[in-house]
């Protein structure tokens, strides 16, 4: 029995306690049928001694000198023609004049008597000279109240219990018909039950919950449990932790638009659709995020979703590293490029024997590089932003882009990370890179400048010479899946990583069309965010078309 599936021990049980609920119902309706069988019987009873105790003849018989003669006859056809098993008159003295056995007649009645002495009617059950019998005695009496005679009435109990057995079938019909609906509708539940359960057995449920859960709270992976209309059922731990939620507790499903959820999260979960590794940023994470249909062995309908998180943060940072790097390989490869090409035209002029115009053109060659380095460095107190801006510059300058940067003093990070500036700063000069390719200006902007009391924030402004933004895309552009280039299909994870920094740096974010694209970002800093202020700034010029 303990391997019994859930679905059948319910089906047992059920059945169990049908049949016992049933077997009360019948002997309860068997018992009621008894008792208004006897009170049936004795109110018959009743009603045919009064009759003859009320009848004249009876009355005139029982003072005439030979009552039997008389009375006999009457009783007999009476008894005949109701079906009366006895009527039984006698005397005060209990001297029979009437009996269903003539022999009877003269003798003593067996009975009770004294409450019919007395004037008033009397039922009972009592075993007499025809057995166990449902009797009532009636006084006759005379005008002035005086009892001459008593009158007896009954069945005896046999034919009671034959009225009260012509019942029976309705009974058994009335406990067949609670059972087989009973059974029934136990078997209508155990199927449904055994579906739920999959046909799983309570030790085998409990068994399965412990493992289940412990796997759930144990995965390094965040795990998210969804009904059909996207509340969270369960989730665990990692889950909670990646996505900032309460711990889960059991009870009621959680509405998704209430636990504070990332839209482009909170989305997918009431989608229910497919997804396979699917990239979501919230303020301070990257993510991964698979979701699959949780559908029953069955193949009905899905129950909801299952969702599994994974924390791509720390990856993603690295990945801005080595993109960091790849920046500075790029500038490098381009700065190497453009070094061989000029050394290939002074090493030409040298073998013309134009020397003069050699020497003159390597000298203004130096000028220029240097000058663009140094002033970077000394308008930029950050290692990682100044070899992210020369990089850029010549990345920029190889792709006959025209980047313009403008300092405004001295920048220092005041606390910030170096990482999150180079993702913000890197990302938009990318973004803004691809968006100006396309124009007929090709130009780029970018400008670091410190505003409010005592230098409060860092601003940074990149424009770029674009076709700008829809208002559709000004409505989603730092949405992960978005993109200001307005490619089909583009997932746009590079602003959305943007917005992600800009946040985790207590700062500001917004994007509007001057010309172009128009990005600025403010950042909260200390007074000395940005020193010395240069009026002039910096201005880096790349060598490609200007339109």
């Amino acid at each position: 029995m303990r391997n019994w599936s859930l679905a059948r021990q319910f089906f047992i049980g059920q059945l169990v306690f049908v049949l016992a609920l049933t077997t009360t119902i019948s002997w309860v309706l068997y018992l009621d049928a008894e008792d208004n069988t006897f009170d049936s019987a004795s109110a018959r009873m009743l009603a045919v001694a009064t009759t003859f105790a009320n009848d004249p003849f009876v009355l005139e018989a029982v003072q005439s000198p030979d009552p039997p003669e008389l009375l006999q006859p009457y009783a007999a056809e009476v008894m005949d023609e109701l079906g009366v098993d006895f009527v039984t008159i006698m005397d005060t003295d209990r001297t029979r004049y009437t009996h269903r056995n003539t022999s009877e007649i003269g003798g003593q009645y067996i009975g009770s008597i004294d409450q019919a002495l007395g004037g008033d009617p009397h039922v009972e059950l009592f075993t007499g000279t025809l057995g166990p019998s449902v009797r009532a005695i009636v006084p006759v009496t005379t005008p002035d109240d005086a009892v001459t005679a008593l009158v007896s009435a009954g069945v005896t109990v046999d034919t009671v219990s034959i009225a009260r057995n012509a019942q029976l079938p309705l009974v058994w019909l009335i406990a067949t018909g609670a059972l087989t609906a009973g059974t029934i509708v136990s078997l209508v539940l155990s199927r449904h039950l055994r579906r739920a359960t999959l046909g799983l057995g309570t030790e085998q449920l409990a068994r399965m919950f412990v493992f289940y859960d412990s796997v759930l709270h144990s995965v390094r992976d965040g795990v998210v449990l969804t009904n059909l209309s996207g509340d969270l059922v369960l989730y665990n731990d990692q889950a909670a932790a990646l996505l900032n939620l309460e711990p889960s507790a059991p009870g009621e499903p959680r509405p998704a638009s209430g636990v504070g959820l990332s839209p482009s999260i909170r989305e997918l979960l009431a989608s229910g659709r497919r997804a396979v590794d699917e990239i979501h940023v919230t303020d301070d994470r990257v993510l991964v995020v698979n979701q699959e249909p949780a559908v029953p062995a069955s193949g009905t309908k899905p129950l909801g979703t299952v969702t599994t998180i994974r924390d791509h943060t720390e990856l993603e940072a690295l990945s801005d590293e080595v993109q960091t790097m790849r920046t500075l390989t790029e500038a490098l490869r381009a700065q190497t490029h453009e070094h061989a090409n000029r050394l290939h035209t002074i090493v030409s002029l040298i073998e013309l024997d134009r020397r003069t115009e050699a020497l003159e053109f390597a000298t203004r060659d130096l000028q220029q590089s240097q000058q663009l380095t140094d002033e970077v460095v000394a308008a930029i107190d950050e290692p990682f932003i100044t070899a992210l801006l020369v990089g850029k510059a010549a990345q920029a300058n190889e792709r006959g882009l025209r980047l313009d940067i403008d300092v405004a003093g001295t920048l220092e990070t005041c606390g910030m990370d170096p990482r999150d500036l180079v993702t913000i700063i890197g990302n938009l000069l990318d973004n803004a890179f691809d968006a100006a390719a396309s124009s007929a200006d090709r130009s780029v902007s970018l400008s670091i400048y410190t505003a409010g009391d005592d230098a409060g924030f860092v601003g940074i402004e990149v424009g770029d010479s674009g076709p700008g933004l829809s208002d559709a895309q000004l409505g989603t552009i730092f949405t992960l899946g978005s993109s200001s280039k307005g490619a089909a299909g583009t997932r746009g994870l590079g602003l959305a990583l943007v917005r992600q920094a800009v946040h985790r740096l207590g700062g500001t974010i917004e994007v509007t069309n001057d010309g172009g694209a128009l990005f600025t970002v403010h950042l909260p800093a200390g007074p000395s965010a940005l020193e010395g202020a240069d009026p002039a700034g910096l201005r880096a010029h790349g060598e490609g078309p200007r339109g």
